[in-house]
Order: C-alpha cells, then sequence, then structure tokens
C-alpha cells in the first residue's frame, strides 16, 4: 500500500498540520487530485496524490501535525478500506462539559469492532501522547464512544503511574512543588497556529545563536517624500499602481547592498556565503503572523516594479496563498512599522541571513540649514547585524551609503 507522506513545502519547515482532508477514506484517488491542505510555518498548500487508488486510510487527523516524510494516510485498491474506515480519526475530542454527539447505534450503525492487535481502538492524538508517555495502550478502557482511548485517558494513566508509589521516600527539606493552580475563567488558552510556533523557534534560535548589534541613523527622507508625490502623480495619470515609501526603500537598500557584498551574506559555520544576487525580503504582517515574500534580483527592477510585485505579495499573504519559492532565498530583509506609527524599533535576523534593516515613521523635526532651523521629514532606521560576519563598521558603511540614496533620492531611479 503505497503512504501518503508529510511533503517538505518550505526551507523552514519540519512538521505540518492536516487543515483539511479533500478525500476520505473509501474515496477514489487519481494522480495529482489534492487530497489535502497542508498548513507550514509560512502558508497552507495543496497536497496532491502520487499514486492512482482508493484511499484506505487517514493517519493523521484534521488539525493534527506530522514530521516532513511521516505518513499521514495509505493508498491501496479498495479492499483495505473497511478496515481503514475504523482507523480514520475521529471528530476533535469534545472539551470538559461539552454536550457529547449520539453515539452511532442511535442511528442503527454497527460498533467499530476493536483492532485485531488486541489493543483498543485510540484516536491517533492518543496514540501519539501514548508513545510519548510509554503508556500501554492494551491496558487501558478508553472513556471515548465504544471504548475508543482519547486523550483524557492516557493523562489520567500518566498521572496514576506517576502517583502510585514506587518506594519508601526518604525525608527531604526541599519544600514541596505547589500544584498547579486552577484554570482561570477569565483566561482563554488559544492555541497557537503552526505558523507562529516555527516563528517563534527560529526567532529565538535566531537571538541565541547570532550575536546582535544594532546600528541606527537618521534619514531626512523631505525630498524622498517629495519625489514619491510626484512619482505617483505621473504613475496615476498613466493608468499605473501608486509606489509606497517602502518601495522606494527596497529599491535604495538593493542598490546599498550592491554596493556592500560583505552585507548581503550569510553565516554557514567555518564559511561565510557571499551572495552574488540581491534578493529582499518584504516582512508582511497577516493575521496569524509575520510572512517574508522575496523580491528576487531587487537591484536589478524599477521602482515601479517592485511596487507591483510587493501589493501582490501582500494581498496573496493575508490569503496564505504565497507558494514556498516566493518566500525563500531571501539575503536581506526589510520591516518597515512606519505605517503603525512606529518611530523607531530593532529587528530580529531573519536566519540564515546576517542583517535586517527597520524602518520607522517619518516624523517632523527641526533641523539646521544655512544657519537657521527647518522644519525636515526624519526617519529613523535601525540595522540589525548578525556580529559574526557584519560587524559595526562593516554595518555602518552599508547605513552610509543607504542614507545618501535616500536623502538624494534620484540616485535610486538611476
Amino acid at each position: 500500500m503505497p503512504d501518503i507522506t508529510m511533503p517538505r513545502l518550505s526551507d523552514t519547515m519540519e512538521a505540518g498540520v492536516i487543515a483539511t482532508w479533500h478525500k476520505h477514506v473509501g474515496d477514489p484517488v487519481v494522480a495529482g487530485d489534492v487530497v489535502a491542505d497542508i498548513e507550514t510555518d509560512k502558508a497552507i498548500m495543496e497536497l496532491e496524490a502520487y499514486d492512482d487508488g482508493v484511499l484506505e486510510r487517514v493517519l493523521v487527523a484534521e488539525g493534527e501535525s506530522a514530521p516532513i516524510g511521516a505518513p499521514i494516510a495509505l493508498i491501496g485498491d479498495g479492499t483495505g478500506a473497511a478496515e481503514g474506515a475504523r482507523e480514520e480519526p475521529a471528530a476533535p475530542e469534545q472539551a470538559p462539559g461539552a454536550a457529547p454527539e449520539a453515539a452511532p447505534e442511535a442511528a442503527g450503525a454497527p460498533c467499530p469492532t476493536p483492532a485485531r492487535s488486541g489493543r483498543p481502538p485510540a484516536s491517533p492524538l492518543a496514540r501519539r501522547l501514548a508513545r510519548d508517555l510509554e503508556i500501554d495502550l492494551a491496558g487501558l478502557r478508553g472513556s471515548g464512544p465504544h471504548g475508543r482511548v482519547v486523550r483524557a485517558d492516557i493523562e489520567a494513566a500518566a498521572a496514576a503511574r506517576d502517583e502510585a508509589p514506587t518506594s519508601e521516600p526518604e525525608p527531604s527539606t526541599v519544600p514541596p512543588t505547589p500544584a498547579p493552580a486552577a484554570a482561570d475563567p477569565d483566561v482563554e488558552e488559544v492555541p497557537l497556529p503552526q505558523m507562529q510556533r516555527v516563528a517563534a523557534a527560529r526567532l529565538t534560535q535566531s537571538k541565541q545563536e547570532a550575536p546582535h548589534i544594532y546600528l541606527t541613523r537618521a534619514v531626512d527622507v523631505t525630498e524622498l517624500l517629495a519625489l514619491r508625490g510626484t512619482l505617483n502623480a505621473t504613475l496615476v495619470a498613466a493608468g499605473g499602481p501608486k509606489v509606497s515609501v517602502n518601495d522606494l526603500v527596497v529599491k535604495a537598500v538593493a542598490g546599498a547592498l550592491r554596493a556592500h557584498p560583505e552585507v548581503n551574506v550569510s553565516f554557514a559555520g567555518d564559511v561565510v556565503r557571499r551572495h552574488r544576487r540581491v534578493h529582499v525580503g518584504v516582512a508582511v504582517a497577516v493575521p496569524s503572523g509575520l510572512l517574508v515574500p522575496v523580491v528576487r534580483d531587487a537591484d536589478g527592477k524599477s521602482v515601479s516594479e517592485i511596487a507591483a510585485r510587493t501589493r501582490d505579495f501582500s494581498a496573496r499573504a493575508r490569503e496564505r496563498k504565497l507558494t514556498p519559492d516566493e518566500m525563500s532565498g531571501g539575503t536581506f530583509t526589510v520591516s518597515n512599522l512606519g505605517m503603525y506609527g512606529i518611530e523607531q524599533f530593532t529587528a530580529v535576523i531573519n536566519p540564515p541571513e546576517a542583517a535586517i534593516l527597520a524602518v520607522g515613521a517619518a516624523t517632523e523635526e527641526l533641523r539646521p540649514r544655512d544657519g537657521a532651523p527647518v522644519v525636515r521629514s526624519i526617519m529613523r532606521v535601525t540595522l540589525s547585524c548578525d556580529h559574526r560576519v557584519v560587524d559595526g563598521a562593516t554595518g555602518a558603511g552599508f547605513l552610509r551609503t543607504l542614507t545618501e540614496l535616500l536623502e538624494a533620492p534620484l540616485r535610486i531611479l538611476a
């Protein structure tokens, strides 16, 4: 029976969550059919079948995760579909106090036969938890429908085992660990989406492994904002899309990276990887976290091309329609919170890149001009660098070039 396994759908993916099963046990499957939607750390992707046959067994239920390469379903000739139906995961276990669904006997449905191994039927979550806690399913009596072992049964068995005395305890001067506090009725626990779980792990790893240093410059963007207004008037008149301040920043960053290839790098143990092409990631906020689609060869694109690309990325990011290729391969990232009124912040490096630029809002400030104070638009940018490969002087040189481009913006368009 060929397995359907959890595929690798992104370069940072370690596990995937079954968002939806489009095929069910007993359904015919043709190679190329979409059998399920997989939620990764970056997007929800369609999983296509590679074999013809009948879906005979579902091994991972909707909402559950599996590591890359793990079997999630089986395809066969249909003879095993009846047995597979018994193995197909049931609906998610109900929370305490929830009204149970009607048992199948109420509708005249036969009671499922226990598995031939002698073990009671169990939900996939219960089976996995039993393996993790080293609980033998054969010794359990399930509290679910038809004696099905559910998560609560595994947790109760583990608690009973841990509480059972093994020998006379020796006196101890260490105060006992206080019992966990009762659940607070005013607090709701919301499971962290897969994308946020993976992002949290990667960013924690980034802060632990990459020694961050931060460099900030105040940039006079008065002329940049004026240029943007002129560009947008021309583009709108021609029926084209407007450009944002961030589009101009991305273009300037790409030019500065081309001038400073020592920043367009990544750390790889005993070597530094210098990237010959400039691929700028643009952080996009979505309801479940942050996505970073990549503008490839940004130094060779016009500002209007960058604007069209980032606008498309933003729209599809919110719909979780970006492809893994569109979110991988970045050599540098720009994160802009200026549109939220944030004037200055520091960003965590997006591994394996060696630097990220945090862009704040432009604010009006008094600056000396020809011996007199004048109001200018000032924007602060902060460069986070992996100090293993980008030291302070190197980062400062990059920021100087970036500042020169932003303050003389016609050079960005050259």
